[in-house]
């Protein structure tokens, strides 16, 4: 069982060469984002139908086991005015569920308006609703991965 830690504990526990899987998380699906070993960038990888617990956390095995994931980094949708409502209650809950269904540390990252600047930029690229529909949450895992990424190289804690 490991814990939800803060960002510079998350990478104090990563080992060399380690990826972060980053998420968001939906009421219908789960986004999901990898970094590169080195932890420099984000790349969105996929997006999961959400399902009960037991089968996210069997598919996430799956991906943790094929791409040498250390830790996640989990959307924290806090409200505008730093308040959390009932979409941070639940983003919490599947962070303390992770924590303990994997010896893998969690980090919460803020994720105010990751979903809206996604969907602007694929707006601008002229994307299809459907399209959009798509990408968005994968998209939104890899902004929110990506931001926790630029906090550490920031700090001088990356890689």
């Amino acid at each position: 069982m490991s814990e939800i830690v803060d960002l510079p504990a998350l990478e104090a526990r990563l080992a060399r060469g380690a990826r972060l899987l980053g998420i968001d998380l939906g009421t219908k699906t789960i986004g999901l984002a990898l970094s590169d070993p080195g932890r420099m960038i984000a790349s969105p990888m996929q997006t999961l139908k959400r399902g009960k617990f037991s089968r996210d956390a069997a598919t996430l095995a799956r991906i943790i086991d094929a791409q040498g994931v250390g830790g996640f980094v989990i959307g924290l949708p806090v409200n505008m005015d730093g308040s959390e409502g009932p979409r941070c209650q639940s983003a919490r809950a599947f962070a303390r569920n992770l924590a303990r269904h994997f010896s893998l540390p969690v980090a919460l990252w803020d994720e105010r308006l990751s979903t809206a600047a996604v969907t602007r930029t694929l707006i601008t690229a002229d994307a299809s609703r459907a399209r959009r529909a798509d990408l968005v949450d994968k998209m939104a895992a890899g902004y929110i991965l990506q931001g926790a990424l630029d906090r550490l190289r920031e700090t001088g804690r990356a890689g």
